[in-house]
């Protein structure tokens, strides 16, 4: 891959890349580095790839693998497990109150949620994924997908619920002041 489509598929896709970081590593300095980690494993092996269309399923699997590395090598690392799945659709409420949280908070509390379960919804909601490509990219079962979303959706709802009732006061998302986006 000649310089000029590396950098291409660097502009194209460091922003996606990066936020996806950020929700898993919870640190701009981390993100900042699993990112450039990624990028550096595509310059050294990414010219493998024979369709450049998996290029974006390629680079959000390995950002993924390397977080998992990192947090295994600072023996933090929990384990992933299957969820049963389940969950109704949400309800008319639900998609009333999200719509009047502003995003920062959203964000911050996105952040509270279980690192298994704030991957695969970092990816739907922030990435627009399909099911099919965030099984790729976390190397999960389509119904684990399906089920860590549900689950997800569960818990980012508990955390908003606490927000909203003042029981629990989320700090600001990284970049932000007070709870604003700036």
């Amino acid at each position: 891959m000649n310089n000029e489509a590396f950098a291409q598929l660097v502009d194209a896709h460091y922003a996606p890349l990066y936020r996806f970081a950020l929700s898993l590593a919870r640190n701009g300095s981390d993100a900042g580095d699993l990112v450039q980690q990624t990028f550096f494993i595509w310059a050294t092996k990414g010219g493998g790839i024979r369709e450049i269309s998996k290029a974006k399923s390629w680079l959000f699997t390995t950002l993924y693998r390397e977080f998992l590395r990192g947090r295994r090598r600072d023996s933090r690392s929990s384990s992933l497990e299957d969820l049963p799945p389940g969950e109704k659709e949400p309800a008319a409420e639900d998609v009333d109150r999200v719509s009047k949280i502003d995003s920062a908070t959203v964000m911050a509390a996105l952040q509270t949620v279980d690192e298994s379960f704030r991957a695969p919804l970092t990816l739907f909601y922030l990435e627009d994924m399909s099911y099919q490509e965030i099984a790729e990219a976390l190397e999960v079962p389509i119904g684990t997908v399906m089920s860590r979303l549900s689950r997800g959706k569960s818990q980012l709802r508990m955390a908003l619920e606490r927000v909203e009732t003042g029981t629990s006061k989320v700090l600001p998302f990284p970049g932000t002041k007070g709870g604003r986006a700036s």
